[in-house]
């Protein structure tokens, strides 16, 4: 019978205390909007601080047109923006033209931000394959369907920006229920293996459709996953614009300086459904959550940032909404002139040479749709 060690080989809680302490919440502006961490503010003019408030309130106001025209039939598959806008739109906008978005499929306003017209994202929406044909000057990819895939891709696409020298970073996202999927460690693993210049965000808003956090894994945070990647890893209030911009702006710079990946989580809130596909929150969520959250909303807190630097008024914010509710207008419409998908479509951007079959399919399917 061996015998017992008369000292703890692992002393764990001080080993979970340490780790508790390397990965504390990064924040700039409070619930009020009041700056705490001058140190870490980010070197941004009034002029893209403005910016960075109109793409908040223009995706607030996509996201509650796109709710309305889901309800109506005019979209499809639509997952609810609403609380994660400077998780989202703040990362977006730390990068460069250059830089490569592979998305998930709650993801669809950074890509708008990054080039994508409006009306092909109702497309995608639809399900119509003009959704996914991405413009020559657009560095994305579709939005990604299976949870976590979109890690394995990053990984890849960030190898080829640093075999072709260029100084331009991959960036994707998931949820809180993807950093529990396999392909999650795989991409962060393979990334952090040849430095390649990627950011991982994880926006942690809570709940994996109706998985609590808390029950998906016993670590405390998210971003100290990064360390069994040899990458970097840092926790961030996801409803703090200028803090979830500054760590993916520094995120940025040391990729393209060739120091490897990072995992950026945001702690985050979706105020919707995981999508309008009938899930109900009422049965995961109680109202004093919800509350708790909205009170940290990240268009209020950035709102009385602005206003207190005399930099945003109401009739600004109204000039916003007003234009954005156009736009989305004259894309809805837009987005019905496209032709109908047919099955035809499908089978020629499938193959560049058709099989057999497939071409005694087509003959068939070109007669059914001449009439």
């Amino acid at each position: 019978m061996a015998a017992k060690t008369k000292k703890a080989i692992v002393d764990s809680k001080k080993q979970f205390d340490a780790i508790k302490k390397q990965f504390e919440t990064f924040q700039i502006l409070n619930e009020e909007g009041e700056v705490v961490n001058e140190a870490a503010m980010p070197d941004l003019s009034d002029d893209q601080l403005k910016e960075l408030m109109r793409r908040m309130v223009y995706t607030r106001i996509l996201d509650q047109r796109s709710i309305s025209l889901n309800r109506q039939g005019r979209l499809g598959f639509y997952a609810p923006t609403a609380g994660q806008e400077a998780s989202q739109i703040a990362t977006h906008f730390a990068l460069e033209k250059e830089d490569f978005v592979l998305p998930g499929y709650r993801d669809v306003p950074q890509l708008i931000w990054h080039g994508l017209p409006l009306y092909q994202a109702f497309l995608f929406s639809r399900g119509h394959f003009r959704g996914n044909q991405m413009p020559d000057d657009v560095n994305a990819l579709s939005p990604q369907i299976i949870i976590g895939a979109q890690y394995i891709q990053t990984a890849g696409v960030a190898l080829g920006l640093k075999k072709r020298g260029k100084q331009a970073v991959a960036i994707t996202y998931t949820g809180d229920g993807g950093a529990s999927q396999g392909d999650f460690y795989e991409g962060i693993n393979f990334a952090g293996a040849y430095k390649a210049p990627a950011i991982f965000v994880v926006q942690n808003n809570r709940y994996a459709i109706s998985t609590p956090v808390e029950k998906q894994s016993a670590a405390q945070t998210i971003a100290q996953k990064a360390a069994a990647a040899g990458i970097v890893g840092v926790q961030v209030d996801g409803m703090d614009a200028l803090a979830v911009y500054a760590a993916t702006r520094e995120a940025r710079e040391r990729a393209v300086n060739g120091e490897g990946p990072t995992l950026i989580e945001t702690l985050c809130f979706r105020y919707g459904p995981h999508t309008m596909a009938g899930d109900d929150p009422t049965k995961y969520r109680t109202k004093e959550i919800e509350n708790e959250w909205e009170q940290k909303d990240p268009l209020v807190r950035f709102r009385k940032f602005l206003e207190n630097k005399g930099l945003w008024s109401e009739e600004e914010e109204n000039k916003v909404i007003e234009e954005a509710k156009e736009e989305i207008k004259q894309a809805i419409k837009k987005a019905d002139e496209e032709p109908k998908q047919k099955v035809t479509d499908l089978i020629d951007i499938m193959y560049e040479e058709l099989p057999y079959n497939l071409a005694e399919q087509k003959e068939i399917y070109k007669e059914k749709e001449s009439k």
